[in-house]
């Protein structure tokens, strides 16, 4: 209940103290390419259960929603200014109305698509005992450097160790990675990412 407060007053003061930045970036996402200013996409929530996502949209229409996240910011899919919003991170703004709704945390895994939760282990699947946030533990060990089974175990590991001092950490150490723009495409996995991993998740 605590957690539940906490990103209500906080995601109410950021939406009204940002309001002007999220109208701005939205005409200019209107104005520099073809499409609405928001993404919305179905993610799985808590309990596995689907919610509607929101982010800015960075890349163009004819791109495939569902398809593989931008090795880097020469992907053709991304628009100019979309390119721009994800090496700044701007683009997840949108995702206070879901705090706002309940559907996210501040602090928590990543929401991932509905359809990868039959590809995850019975441990895996404990990602999905908190809701999931816009922030979170793979985010500030490596992001973009991570192969996916790391960050999915880091994900389970935030949920056995979750508390508020750890949540403190994780958003402290996020504001400084958004500022550095520091691993923000995911890297296609050869052996060395694989190792880098499993080093921080040894270390966590």
């Amino acid at each position: 209940m605590t957690k539940r407060i906490l990103d209500f007053g906080a995601s109410v003061t950021l939406l009204l103290g940002l309001s002007p930045l999220l109208i701005v970036i939205a005409a200019l996402i209107r104005l520099t390419s073809r499409g609405p200013a928001v993404f919305v996409q179905e993610r799985a929530g808590l309990g596995g259960r689907a919610f509607r996502f929101y982010k800015y949209r960075t890349m163009t229409l004819e791109a495939d929603p569902y398809g593989a996240s931008p090795k880097s910011g020469d992907d053709p899919r991304l628009t100019p200014f979309g390119r721009f919003l994800r090496e700044t991170s701007l683009d997840e703004l949108p995702q206070l109305f879901n705090i706002l709704k309940g559907d996210m945390t501040l602090v928590g895994p990543r929401p991932l698509y509905m359809a990868q939760i039959a590809e995850w282990t019975p441990h895996q699947r404990r990602r999905l005992e908190v809701k999931p946030g816009l922030t979170g533990l793979a985010q500030t060990s490596g992001r973009g450097e991570l192969t996916r089974e790391a960050k999915l175990a880091l994900d389970v590991r935030y949920v056995e160790r979750a508390n508020w001092r750890l949540d403190l950490k994780i958003l402290m150490a996020t504001a400084l990675q958004v500022f550095g723009r520091k691993a923000i495409y995911e890297n296609q996995y050869s052996d060395t990412e694989t190792t880098r991993g499993k080093e921080v998740i040894s270390n966590q």
